[in-house]
């Protein structure tokens, strides 16, 4: 039995979503199958992307169909890796759209900010330190 944490996040083009986190993280996903892809996220966890239409089953008639918020922001995406400049940066050439370049942050990280292509908070951050500036 494994104890990994699953962060699921529902897209509105798996292939797409697929895609990008490849380029945005770079490497590929450990699974990629109709109805779900996994990536095994730096420091643990997994990062999940299913199809809006497959939530929707499970939701039922009686809840909010997800798609009604396409491009809102819903979640945020948080992780620390050793480089967080040079992981905005391939983010940012994957496609995703800046929200706040790599800054110290009140809580004692170095965070940068952007958002994927279904408008989720993607961020890669580093605990104090230098700020790793990439070009």
């Amino acid at each position: 039995m494994s104890n990994e944490s699953y962060f699921i996040l529902y897209v509105a083009d798996q292939d797409r979503s697929t895609t990008f986190y490849r380029a945005a993280l770079g490497f590929a996903p450990r699974l990629h199958v109709p109805g779900m892809s996994e990536f095994a996220l730096p420091g643990g966890g997994v990062l999940g992307l299913m199809p809006q239409q497959g939530i929707r089953r499970l939701l039922g008639p009686a809840l909010p169909d997800p798609a009604l918020a396409d491009g809102v922001p819903r979640c945020e995406l948080y992780l620390m890796v050793d480089e967080p400049a040079a992981w905005h940066a391939r983010a940012l050439r994957a496609g995703a759209r800046e929200l706040s370049p790599l800054s110290p942050r009140n809580w004692g990280h170095h965070a940068a900010y952007s958002l994927d292509p279904d408008g989720h908070v993607l961020a890669f951050a580093s605990a104090g330190g230098d700020l790793h500036t990439a070009s």
